[in-house]
């Protein structure tokens, strides 16, 4: 599975961005699909994750109400709408894949996921 992840870029507080998150090389409605983001110095940590049929989606408590991932099985596409950015949301963004059961203590751990795109910086000016 290749998966390239977009549309990254410079915004001020308060602005907004919208990820995109491509998919190839395996049946796009079968994969669960996470985003996951890394500021320098610390760990990969999860933003929020939408299981294969869009039906169930999970965030993060810091971007609860201010992110939203969808997805388009028919573009083989996940998307992550980022409103009302943080400096502190400033971090490279990855999109990650995997097909297993979505359980609820598995789904925030990088570990779990298998497949992984290039990162896409992010950065939030004060």
């Amino acid at each position: 599975v290749q998966l390239q992840a977009s549309g990254g870029g410079l915004v001020q507080t308060g602005g907004s961005l919208r990820l995109s998150c491509a998919t190839s090389g395996r049946t796009f409605s079968d994969l669960h699909m996470g985003w996951f983001r890394q500021a320098p110095g610390k760990e990969r940590g999860f933003v929020g994750v939408i299981s294969r049929d869009g039906g169930i989606t999970d965030y993060v408590d810091s971007v609860k109400g201010r992110f939203t991932i969808s997805r388009d099985n028919a573009k083989n596409t996940v998307y992550l709408q980022m409103n009302s950015l943080k400096p502190e949301d400033t971090a490279v963004y990855y999109c990650a894949a995997y097909n297993g059961p979505i359980i609820a203590t598995l789904i925030r751990r990088p570990g779990t996921y298998g497949y992984w795109g290039r990162g896409t910086q992010v950065t939030v000016s004060s």
